[in-house]
């Protein structure tokens, strides 16, 4: 930022990125920024991937919180795609000059839009996890619809489901055991597509490129 003055050794680095992002993102986001000066991550509550019409008024409360305690100038990116808002996000966003991740929701960025699009043309009936909803497919899924205390609407919710991908972004053999399980329980055919980070890595570092 220009007139800021030098980072002093020893003490922290001038925060002049804010990234604002999922909860769900929260491990990556850490991992592609470690070891950044001048970067902060400040997260979403990953219930809210559940509940995409709060995710705008949430990353609004974020953004307010960055430029309040970091200054009005402060960098900010918003590590979330359209995540089911229906557009609201965006024009959250736009009224704020703040950019996104390009894309509909994580899974698109993670497998890449051309392989997201070859998988949803290779079966439309297809329910994607993470790393994050592997780990978390018992509070964020089956809790989150209520099918912890109401089993029987397994079929309203999956039913027109086929298979579940799940896009690893570890070699963890523990999570692919977990989404195996997730599979069996929702009756669903299971594969696993390694994707790392996919592009959610090179879309952190040209926003801290820019922002710093």
């Amino acid at each position: 930022m220009p007139g800021s003055p030098p980072d002093v050794p020893g003490l922290p680095a001038e925060v002049r990125l804010v990234i604002i992002g999922c909860g769900a993102l929260a491990r990556e986001l850490l991992a592609l920024t470690k070891g950044v000066p001048g970067v902060k991550v400040l997260g979403v509550d990953a219930r809210l991937h559940m509940r995409p019409a709060l995710i705008a008024g949430a990353v609004d409360r974020r953004i307010t919180e960055a430029r309040e305690t970091y200054g009005p100038d402060i960098g900010i990116f918003v590590a979330y795609a359209d995540c089911g808002t229906g557009g609201t996000l965006d024009a959250v966003l736009e009224r704020e000059g703040v950019q996104r991740i390009a894309g509909a929701h994580c899974y698109e960025f993670y497998a890449g839009a051309a392989s997201y699009a070859a998988l949803q043309e290779e079966e439309l009936g297809t329910f994607y996890l993470t790393d994050f909803l592997a780990r978390q497919f018992e509070t964020i899924v089956l809790v989150g619809l209520g099918l912890d205390r109401h089993p029987e609407l397994l079929p309203d919710y999956f039913g027109s489901y086929r298979r579940l991908v799940y896009l690893a972004q570890t070699d963890d053999p523990e999570l692919t055991a977990k989404a195996r399980a997730a599979a069996d329980r929702l009756g669903l055919d299971f594969e696993r597509r390694p994707t790392g980070f996919g592009d959610l890595a090179p879309t952190i570092q040209a926003a801290i490129h820019v922002g710093s």
